[in-house]
């Protein structure tokens, strides 16, 4: 979206929106909803609606048939609030940024505990030869003159 225009437009869109959802709909199904990011095309044609729902999995559904169900009312409503001659079409799209940071919660957690089991091995471990089995100069000669 290099387009400072399609930039302007998406964040009016992401305001509009995320005041009528603050307003509420009509619709029971819909959840805690927050608007993530908008993204506009460049010809300022269509609008692709990111966004999050707190709660279940059922409560996730609800919502994003609640959402689906509004679409036509929400752009109606982004139509009288941005000045443009057309106004873009909406598609709303669950983002992955809370589930794709719990997962990668799960795997820093999981490293950590790694480390420690691995600290702990450490800890007791003893050298399977000498302490420093590499041999040093000094000794190839000390050992020639033994000799």
């Amino acid at each position: 979206m290099a387009n400072p225009r399609a930039k302007k437009l998406a964040d009016r869109i992401k305001e509009v929106i995320a005041k009528r959802l603050d307003k509420g709909l009509r619709d029971q199904r819909l959840g805690f909803v927050t608007i993530t990011d908008v993204q506009v095309t460049g010809d300022l044609q269509h609008a692709s609606i990111f966004y999050t729902v707190y709660g279940t999995d059922e409560e996730r559904a609800d919502s994003a048939k609640a959402l689906e169900r509004a679409k036509g009312m929400l752009r109606t409503e982004v139509g009288r609030n941005i000045n443009s001659r057309l106004t873009p079409s909406l598609e709303f799209i669950p983002d992955g940024i809370p589930e794709n940071a719990m997962h990668i919660e799960s795997l820093l957690k999981e490293a950590a505990e790694r480390d420690a089991d691995t600290s702990s091995q450490a800890a007791g471990a003893q050298y399977a030869g000498d302490a420093d089995p590499y041999v040093k100069p000094r000794e190839i000669v000390e050992d020639e003159e033994t000799n």
